[in-house]
Order: C-alpha cells, then sequence, then structure tokens
C-alpha cells in the first residue's frame, strides 16, 4: 500500500511534541558514549585488586583498575547465583522486583527437565538492551544469560541449551537473530560453541565471535559473557591453579575486546562485571530429606508425586516455597520444620530468613522462607543423597549477598571517566544504571540512582 501522508488531531500532535520535548532534555542523551559491557562469571574483585603472592598477571583487567573506575566490592542479590545477578546488572533491580529468582525455574515435579531461566519474556522491567534501543542505538549480545528472545536486541546469540547434542545447535540458530550465527560462522571459520560448553575453548570462541560482531555490525551498546571461570571455581575451588590459569586466558581476551571496542569507538566505554563471588565447599545438605520425612513432599518411583512445601535449590541457600501460601497449619508446621533444622549443627544453617526478612533483601516473592547455609556448606542436588555428605564440588556461590566472600566486580573506563577511581562497596543495583547514564539514555525503573563517577581534570 503506497504511503498516503495524513492529517494529526491536535491533540495528538501535542502529545507528541511534549515526548520530543521531554527525550531531548533527558540529560545524558546529548553526551552519551557506546558501551560494551563483558561479564566474568564469578571473577572476586581482590583476584584483580589484591592478588596473592605468585598470582599471575592480569595485565588487561589491572590497567582497567587503573585506568578508570572500579568497585572494591559489588554487593549482590538474593541469592548470589548467575542468572538472577545478570537480570540486575541489565535492570538496577532485584530479583523480587525483575521476577528471575534462580538460576532454574521452580519446577517441582521436574517436568522441565532441570530447566534454566532462559527466556527474557520472564524479566518483569524493562532492561538495559530495551533502553538503548528505545534511543535509537544499536543492540548486540553475545551469551549473556536469560537472553532468548529479548526485546531491544538488534543482534543476539542467547545462552541456551537443552541436551547437549547437535540438535541444540539448530535450537540456537532458531533463536538467534535470523541471519546471524551463519554469517558470524563464515566471517570466523569456525563453528559457534554448545550453550551447554563452559569450557575455557569455548569462551575464546565465543570471543571471536563477539570481535565479529563489533566488526559486522558496530553495535552502540553490546554484551558478552563468559563462563569459564566460574566453570572451573566449582570443579577446583577459587584461588586455584586451575582458576587462575582460566582467568589469565581470559584476561587476554579482555585485551582483544577492549581494542576492538576503542577501535570500532575511539569513544566507546568499556565495563567488566561479575556475578557473584566464591566460597569453598565440604559437605553437601540434603534438605530434601527431612520434607519428605515430614510428609511435606511424597515421592513415587523415584519422582515427586505430590508436594506441599518444596525447598528451591539455590547453591548457598534454599528457598522454600509452599504450595499454599494461605495454608496457616501448612505454614506453622513448616516453620516448626526449620526451626529444628536450623538448630542441628551437622546441617551447617546459618540463618533462616523469614517472609519479611526476605522481602527486605529483594528475594523471590514465591519464597517464603530462605535457609541460608553456613561456610563450607551447599544445598544438595538430589532427594536421595545422604542428609550430609561429600560435596559435588569445591566451591560455591548462592550464599547470603551480605558475605564477603559473595561480593561481585566492577570496573569501568573510558573517555571521560577519571582514572583511578576507588568506589567502595558498591550496591549491584546501581551498575545499570551508571552504565545507561553513559550510554545517555533512560532506566526510571532502576530502585538505585547511579554511581557519582568523577570525570578527568581539565588541567
Amino acid at each position: 500500500m503506497p504511503f498516503a501522508p495524513r492529517r494529526f488531531p491536535v491533540r495528538a500532535l501535542a502529545r507528541l511534541l511534549l515526548c520530543l520535548c521531554a527525550l531531548a532534555a533527558l540529560p545524558a542523551l546529548a553526551g552519551g558514549r557506546p558501551v560494551l559491557l563483558v561479564s566474568i562469571d564469578g571473577l572476586r574483585p581482590q583476584d584483580v585488586l589484591q592478588p596473592p603472592a605468585g598470582a599471575p598477571p592480569l595485565p588487561q583487567l589491572r590497567a582497567l583498575a587503573r585506568e578508570g573506575a572500579y568497585a572494591e566490592g559489588v554487593v549482590g542479590v538474593l541469592p548470589t547465583l548467575t542468572y538472577p545477578s545478570h537480570v540486575t546488572l541489565m535492570t538496577g533491580t532485584a530479583p523480587r522486583t525483575h521476577g528471575i529468582g534462580g538460576n532454574l525455574t521452580f519446577d517441582p515435579y521436574n517436568k522441565n527437565q532441570q530447566g534454566w531461566a532462559w527466556y527474557a519474556r520472564d524479566i518483569r522491567v524493562p532492561t538495559l538492551w530495551q533502553a538503548a534501543h528505545a534511543a535509537g542505538l544499536r543492540t548486540a549480545n553475545v551469551h549473556w544469560p536469560v537472553s532468548v528472545d529479548a526485546p531491544g536486541l538488534d543482534a543476539n546469540l542467547p545462552q541456551i541449551w537443552r541436551t547437549g547434542s547437535d540438535d541444540d545447535r539448530k535450537l540456537l540458530a532458531a533463536l538467534a537473530t535470523p541471519g546471524l550465527l551463519p554469517a558470524l560462522e563464515a566471517d570466523t571459520g569456525i563453528a559457534y560453541p554448545q550453550g551447554i560448553d563452559e569450557s575455557l575453548q569455548a569462551d575464546a570462541q565465543r570471543a571471536r565471535f563477539a570481535l565479529a560482531l563489533i566488526r559486522r555490525a558496530r553495535p552502540q551498546f553490546m554484551t558478552v559473557y563468559f563462563a569459564a571461570l566460574d566453570h572451573e571455581e566449582h570443579l577446583h575451588g577459587a584461588g586455584s591453579a586451575e582458576a587462575w590459569q582460566v582467568l589469565q586466558r581470559l584476561d587476554g581476551l579482555v585485551g582483544e575486546l577492549r581494542a576492538a571496542w576503542r577501535q570500532a569507538h575511539p569513544d566507546g566505554v568499556f565495563a567488566l562485571v561479575s556475578d557473584h563471588g566464591f566460597a569453598d565447599v565440604q559437605h553437601d545438605v540434603n534438605l530434601y530429606a527431612p520434607f519428605l520425612s515430614a510428609g511435606l513432599i511424597t515421592l513415587q518411583n523415584g519422582e515427586v508425586k505430590d508436594w506441599q512445601a518444596m525447598p528451591w535449590n539455590q547453591g548457598g541457600s534454599a528457598a522454600i516455597v509452599l504450595r499454599d501460601p494461605a495454608d496457616a497449619a501448612l505454614r506453622a508446621n513448616v516453620q516448626a520444620l526449620l526451626k529444628t533444622l536450623q538448630a542441628d549443627p551437622t546441617l551447617g544453617i546459618a540463618a533462616v530468613l523469614d517472609h519479611d526478612q526476605v522481602a527486605a533483601k529483594g528475594g523471590s516473592e514465591r519464597a517464603e522462607w530462605f535457609v541460608v547455609f553456613a561456610p563450607g556448606y551447599e544445598m544438595a542436588a538430589r532427594p536421595d543423597a545422604p542428609l550430609v555428605g561429600p560435596p559435588q564440588r569445591r566451591g560455591m556461590h548462592g550464599y547470603d549477598p551480605a558475605r564477603p566472600d559473595q561480593r561481585a566486580s566492577f570496573f569501568l573506563a573510558g573517555p571521560g571517566i577519571a582514572a583511578g577511581q576507588d568506589l567502595g562497596v558498591i550496591d549491584m543495583r546501581a551498575i545499570a544504571p551508571t552504565l545507561a547514564s553513559q550510554l545517555g539514555v533512560a532506566l526510571p525503573t532502576a530502585e538505585v540512582a547511579p554511581l557519582p563517577l568523577q570525570r578527568p581534570s581539565s588541567h
């Protein structure tokens, strides 16, 4: 149909003019800069800022602290897990607001077969991708958590997996921006790694795709996620030789991405974040077992047949969900059970947060309580595990965000940011509005103000 001009009603025209004036009045829009946001899952701030004797050099990461602003630590969200944290990094809100309350969906009957919270449509507030896109900026993503079908992304290679089979490649190709995956595979000459692959080699391959995407699309806001450090910290512990080896290689990838971003955008800003810290683990605690013994969970042939109250595994903690929160007798029964469990020193329970305490910490509204484990303890993955047994992993997170060992990292460098700024210990929710300010876009749903960054001296 050919385009035909039409008359605007006076009121509609007035509203349009008001909207245009409001956009023009946004203080950061005139001075916004392109932003590349890179996440290294599990990066502890002390590994960069206060490395132990004998630690390998990390020249690119330490240059970020020297040349820009950095946080001594980032206090994360409840729980201190990858998916809730990465959505907080994109929205400036806590899980209770943005809606992603754990890595895995709450799935008491396991019908979703260990499905993760992959889908961005479950995020209940606007993201930085949407804010940047609405301001007319080109946006791109490589492997950021909770990015499947994310609105506001012009070029998207989302994080998704199911079985690790070749069908996963078809799934990713179907969910990525149409035509993007084959085009980048042609540019790089390699196949994109499986979503379930968290190896260092996979991170290096994703970095090559990110570099190709910068050259091809010249995005003005881009997100890139690396998983290998977290993977090694789970297997061998934070600060292990294996973790340091991975971090040293990731340091080089950060340098390559930063150089490419500078070439594409000489006025661009480079941000590096992580989602949580790490704690060593010596014991697994099967929190399902006492709920089974109390008749709150019923199994049949090893599968959940029925449930009244269920732990939702969060690694270093567990949310407790009631099937019927209005059932006063059920609530009293579970409350008494949790009090008994907390009193047992062999279970390593540091605290049981009640509903009001969970709300104050921004945890999911599904959680009536949060069982928070002490250092050295984590939630067991299976209901048939021993009540207390050896750990499946050497390192874990998901603990109370108030713990210093759970703090995440934040670095920001680029034109307009004074060098060597120590921001102290910051709230994770402050990062998204700070990046929005750098981009020159609005993120009014963020729960805290942007960080007070200093500009370089004029003399």
